[in-house]
C-alpha cells in the first residue's frame, strides 16, 4: 500500500477507535436521563461512576505509559478494544449499579492503561515531525466526526422500540460492536513502527528543576480548567431535558453534536493559534472569556427565548470548550518547559488536569439531588468561575511567552553586532 494512503487510512483507524472505546465509559453524555432511569440511580451515584473510572486511570497512567514503549502498538490497542467491548457486554446484561461500579473502574484499565499512550505514539510515529499538528487536527476532526456517527446510530437504535430498557441495551450493544470492529480493525491496519527516538537518560535534577517552574503549574492548571469545563458540558443534557423541558432524544442528538462534532472545529482552532493569534496561550485568554460569558449568560436566558434558540445556545460552550481542549496540550510549547522534561511535564499536566473527574460529576450530582433544577446554577457559575481562572492562567503564560521572545531577540541582536 502507498505510504501516503497508509498514513491517512492509519489517522482514520485511530479517530474510530479513539471515538468508539470512549463512548462506554462516558456514555452519560448521551443517555444521561436514560441511564439514571434504567438502573434507578441518582445524578450522584452517576457522578460516582465517573469518580471511579477516573481514580482508576489517575492510577494507570505512569505504569501504563512505561509499559507502552516495550509492548506492540497494535496489540495494545486492539485488546485494550476488545476488552473495553467485553465489559460492555457484561454491563449490559447486567446494569446492576455494584456491577457498574467494578466495570467503570475496569473501564478505566482498558481505556487508558496501555491503550492512551499507545494512541498518542501511534499518531505521532505515523508521519514526520513537521507535519504533527496537522495529523493531530486531522485525528481529532476524525475522532469528532465518528463519535458523531457512533452515537447517533446508537441513538436511533434505542428508539426502535418504546421500552427505556430494551432501547438502553440496544444502544448498548451498538456501542459494543463498534468497539469490537475497531479492536480487529487496529489489530489488521495499524503497522508497528521501529522509529525510536534518543532520549536523555533520566535525571532527578532535571524533575527538580522542572518542579520549580512557575508555567508548569499555570500549564497543569490550564489543562484542569479546560477539561473540567469541556467535560461538563454533559450537563446542558439534562438541563434541557428538566428544566428547558424538549425531548429526551432532542438532547441526546444536541449532546452528540456538542460533544463529537465539534471536534471538526479543532483544526480551526490549530490555525487560529499559529496563524491570527500566532499564541495558543493569546488565543486561550479569549476562549476561557467567551466560555465565561456563555456559561454565565445561561443564567440569564429569558423563558421567550423559545426552546429551540436555548437549545441552540448551550451549543456555544461546547464549542469553544473543545476548540479549546483540542489543543490544551500544544500549549506547552509557551511555557519555556525543556524538550528533556516535556514527558515529565505532560504526565503531570495529565495527572492534575483529569482529576476533574474524581470529584466533580459527584459533586455535581450531589447539587442537582439536593437542589433539583437549581443545582444547575451553581454547575454554571462553578464552570464560569473555572474559566476566568483559565484566563488568568493563560494570560500568565502569554505574557512569560512574550518575555522569553523579548529576551531571546536581545540576545540574537547582541550576537550579531
Amino acid at each position: 500500500m502507498n505510504k501516503t494512503v497508509h498514513k491517512y487510512l492509519t489517522i482514520l483507524v485511530l479517530s474510530l477507535a479513539g471515538s468508539s472505546i470512549y463512548a462506554l465509559p462516558y456514555i452519560k453524555y448521551v443517555f444521561y436521563d436514560v441511564q439514571l432511569s434504567v438502573m434507578n440511580i441518582s445524578h450522584m451515584e452517576s457522578g460516582m461512576l465517573i469518580s471511579v473510572y477516573a481514580l482508576g486511570c489517575m492510577l494507570t497512567y505512569i505504569p501504563g505509559g512505561m509499559l507502552t514503549d516495550r509492548i506492540s502498538q497494535s496489540k495494545a490497542m486492539g485488546f485494550s478494544l476488545i476488552g473495553t467491548a467485553t465489559l460492555g457486554v457484561v454491563y449490559m446484561f447486567t446494569l446492576s449499579y455494584s456491577v457498574a461500579l467494578v466495570i467503570w473502574f475496569l473501564f478505566a484499565v482498558t481505556t487508558t492503561f496501555v491503550f492512551w499512550t499507545s494512541l498518542i505514539k501511534a499518531i505521532s510515529l505515523v508521519g514526520e515531525e513537521d507535519e504533527q499538528a496537522r495529523l493531530y487536527g486531522l485525528y481529532y476532526a476524525g475522532n469528532g466526526l465518528a463519535g458523531t456517527v457512533i452515537n447517533v446510530l446508537a441513538l436511533k437504535i434505542s428508539t426502535l422500540t418504546e421500552d427505556p430498557t430494551q432501547g438502553f441495551i440496544y444502544s448498548l450493544a451498538t456501542l459494543c460492536c463498534f468497539c469490537l470492529f475497531c479492536g480487529i480493525l487496529v489489530l489488521l491496519v495499524i503497522r508497528d513502527t521501529n522509529k525510536v527516538e534518543a532520549l536523555d537518560e533520566f535525571n532527578f535534577a532535571d524533575v527538580k528543576g522542572l518542579l520549580k517552574m512557575p508555567t508548569l503549574w499555570c500549564f497543569s492548571l490550564i489543562v484542569f480548567s479546560g477539561y473540567a469545563v469541556s467535560s461538563s458540558t454533559a450537563y446542558f443534557t439534562p438541563y434541557l431535558s428538566n428544566v428547558v423541558g424538549i425531548s429526551i432524544e432532542d438532547t441526546g442528538l444536541f449532546s452528540i453534536i456538542r460533544s463529537h462534532l465539534f471536534y471538526l472545529i479543532a483544526p480551526l482552532g490549530g490555525y487560529l493559534a499559529d496563524r491570527i493569534f500566532q499564541s495558543t496561550a493569546k488565543l486561550f485568554t479569549l476562549l476561557f472569556s467567551l466560555l465565561a460569558l456563555t456559561l454565565s449568560g445561561v443564567l440569564f436566558l429569558p423563558s421567550s427565548m423559545g426552546e429551540l434558540w436555548i437549545s441552540v445556545y448551550t451549543l456555544l460552550p461546547g464549542a469553544f470548550g473543545l476548540m479549546l481542549y483540542g489543543l490544551v496540550f500544544s500549549i506547552i510549547r509557551e511555557t519555556g518547559i525543556p524538550l528533556k522534561v516535556a514527558g515529565t511535564a505532560i504526565g503531570i499536566a495529565s495527572l492534575i488536569g483529569y482529576t476533574p473527574d474524581l470529584f466533580m460529576s459527584t459533586l455535581f450530582g450531589y447539587w442537582l439531588d439536593r437542589f433539583q433544577n437549581d443545582g444547575y446554577w451553581l454547575i454554571f457559575l462553578t464552570l464560569a468561575g473555572i474559566s476566568v481562572s483559565g484566563v488568568i492562567l493563560s494570560a500568565v503564560v502569554f505574557k512569560k511567552n512574550i518575555g522569553v521572545k523579548e529576551v531571546t531577540v536581545e540576545r540574537s541582536e547582541l550576537n550579531i553586532a
